[in-house]
C-alpha cells in the first residue's frame, strides 16, 4: 500500500520490463512484419505482372490478390484491435477474416491450375518445369487450410488461436520471399517463412520460458513438409510430373 501511494505521489509509473513489452507487442509487431515482407516481395513483380504484363493474366488473378491483401490487411487489424483491448471489434471482425481465409486456398489451387496453364499456352513455359512446382503451391494451401482451421476452431483458446494464426500468416509469405532480390533457387522462400515462425519460438522461450504446444508439434511437421515438397519438386519422378501435367490440363 506505501509503494502504491509513493507511486501515485510522485506520478511515476512503475518500469515496465523487455519481457512484459515483447510479451505486449510481439504479435502486433509480427503482422506488421508479415505485411511487410508481403508487400516488398509482390511490390518487384505486381507491376510486370499484373498491372502493365506484356500479355494479359486471367481475371481470377486480380481476385486472387484482392483477397490475399484483404486477409493480410485483416490480420494486421486484428492484432492492433487486441493490442488496443477492442476485443468485441476484433471478434465481430474475426469471421471476416474466417470468410476471406476460406477463400484463400480455394483461390490458391484454381489460380496456380489456371496461371500453369496460361505460362504454358501464353508464355511458352516449359509445362515440366510448371508441373515440377506443384508440389510448392499445393503445400502452402495444405498447410494453411488446416492451421487456419484449427485457429478458427480454437478461436475461444486465445494462447492457441493466436499462435495458430501467426502460423497461418507466416506460411502465406513464402511467395513474396521468393521475389525478393536475394532470391536464391529451391530453399530460399522456405528459410523466409521459417524464420518467421523461428522468431514465435524465441518469443516464447523469452516470455514464458517453453516452447508453445502449438510451435512443438506445427513447425517440425512444417518443415519436414517443405524439405518433401522440395525434394519432390527437384527430382521430378515421372508419376508426378504425369499428375502434375493432367492438373494444369496438358497433355502426356
Amino acid at each position: 500500500m506505501a509503494a502504491t501511494q509513493a507511486v501515485r505521489a510522485t506520478g511515476t509509473a512503475p518500469r515496465v520490463g523487455l519481457r512484459h513489452f515483447v510479451d505486449r507487442y510481439f504479435y502486433l509487431f509480427m503482422s506488421v512484419l508479415v505485411a511487410a515482407v508481403v508487400v516488398i516481395g509482390f511490390s518487384r513483380t505486381i507491376g510486370s505482372g499484373l498491372l502493365h504484363p506484356a500479355v494479359k493474366p486471367p481475371v481470377l488473378l486480380w481476385v486472387h490478390g484482392a483477397v490475399f491483401f484483404a486477409w493480410v490487411g485483416l490480420f494486421v487489424l486484428q492484432s492492433a484491435l487486441v493490442r488496443v483491448r477492442s476485443i468485441r471489434l476484433h471478434k465481430t471482425l474475426g469471421w471476416y477474416i474466417a470468410a476471406f481465409g476460406a477463400l484463400i486456398p480455394i483461390l490458391g489451387i484454381a489460380i496456380t491450375r489456371l496461371m500453369s496453364g496460361f505460362e504454358v499456352n501464353s508464355l511458352h513455359f516449359d509445362p515440366n518445369e510448371r508441373a515440377a512446382f506443384l508440389p510448392i503451391p499445393f503445400l502452402d494451401m495444405v498447410v494453411f487450410t488446416i492451421v487456419f482451421g484449427l485457429a478458427i476452431l480454437w478461436r475461444k483458446r486465445p494462447e492457441y488461436h493466436r499462435r495458430l494464426i501467426l502460423v497461418a500468416a507466416c506460411g502465406l509469405t513464402a511467395a513474396a520471399w521468393g521475389r525478393l532480390p536475394f532470391y536464391v533457387p529451391h530453399l530460399a522462400f522456405y528459410y523466409g517463412v521459417d524464420a518467421l515462425l523461428l522468431l514465435g519460438i524465441l518469443r516464447d522461450l523469452f516470455v514464458i520460458r517453453r516452447i508453445h504446444p502449438v510451435y512443438a508439434w506445427s513447425i517440425p511437421t512444417i518443415v519436414m513438409l517443405q524439405l518433401a515438397a522440395v525434394r519432390l519438386m527437384e527430382h521430378r519422378p515421372e508419376w508426378w510430373l504425369r499428375l502434375g501435367r493432367a492438373f494444369i490440363g496438358q497433355p502426356g
